[in-house]
């Protein structure tokens, strides 16, 4: 190989690595001057809890922070300051848990001088309703505030040939638990075995709970976390149950058939004859 080319090839290695790191420091140099006069994205700030807060706790400086935030980011609800969360005659208290550096929102504090009580919680045009439970009725205590639950209604009525049936149907679905007797914090983690059970109804749906509560049993059965959709149900009898439990029939052994087997007959045969008084055997083949 020549010298010029073999000078040639090392030039323009050089002079490629050369274009690549100035390309890179350019590059770099405009992200710097892009940022220099871009708006300052997290010029606002918002206040967020310092602490996990939990139903009925109450807002103070020292379980409060302000970081930075997104300019025009804010959620709906927000504080940018401390002093703004804090403003008003009489303090705030939380409704709904809040985590650690989870943005404090007016939804889920009370406004100032106000007790966080069930009231506060109720969705527009909900009512509060409360049935009475056992440890057995109750799910054994493993219902929470926030779950939600179906409600189902156990009772007897007389038949046609006047003896008693029973029957349960399921009265409600998907209803919010807003109570445990009277421990209204979703934060609760611990089951326990409730007397009372607060749930969040419809004006109707309180006036079907109170009926029925005076004409049989009410139950709970625990819902999948936050599902509120209905689904089809039908109406289990005691008729159910006898069906469910009764016993296919076992089919009654065949009777036994003769079996008739038809014997081959020999393929040869034995002829006789006589000369005299002489007899000769011969043997044959059969025909068939």
């Amino acid at each position: 190989m020549r010298a010029n080319t073999i000078i040639m090839i090392v030039l323009a290695g050089v002079f490629g690595v050369l274009a690549v790191v100035l390309a890179n420091m350019w590059l770099a140099d405009q992200r710097v001057a892009a940022a220099a006069t871009a708006p300052d994205a997290q010029r606002d700030t918002i206040v967020v809890a310092r602490v996990a807060l939990k139903f009925g706790d109450a807002l103070t400086s020292d379980n409060l922070r302000e970081i930075a935030w997104p300019s025009g980011a804010l959620p709906v609800g927000a504080f940018r300051t401390r002093d703004e969360a804090l403003a008003g005659e009489g303090q705030r208290q939380v409704l709904t848990p809040i985590g650690v550096n989870e943005p404090v929102l007016t939804s889920k504090i009370t406004g100032p001088g106000q007790r966080a009580t069930l009231s506060a919680v109720l969705a527009d045009g909900m009512k509060a309703m409360s049935i009475r439970v056992n440890d057995v009725l109750g799910v054994a205590g493993f219902v929470l505030p926030g779950d939600r639950v179906d409600i189902l209604l156990t009772r007897n009525i007389r038949n046609v040939q006047g003896g008693e049936e029973a029957f349960v149907d399921v009265l409600l679905q998907g209803v919010r638990v807003l109570a445990i007797d009277q421990v209204a914090d979703e934060s609760e983690e611990n089951p326990t075995v409730a007397k009372a059970v607060t749930l969040e109804v419809s004006t109707k749906d309180a006036q079907k709970l109170t009926l029925a509560a005076g004409i049989g049993q009410l139950s709970l059965a625990l819902r999948e976390v936050a599902s509120d959709k209905g689904e089809e149900t039908d109406r289990i009898t005691t008729a159910d149950l006898v069906s469910a439990m009764r016993l296919e029939p076992v089919a009654a052994p065949a009777e036994p058939v003769d079996v008739v087997k038809v014997q081959e007959p020999p393929s040869r045969a034995s002829v006789s004859v006589y000369r005299g008084i002489e007899v000769e055997v011969y043997e044959v083949p059969r025909t068939r």
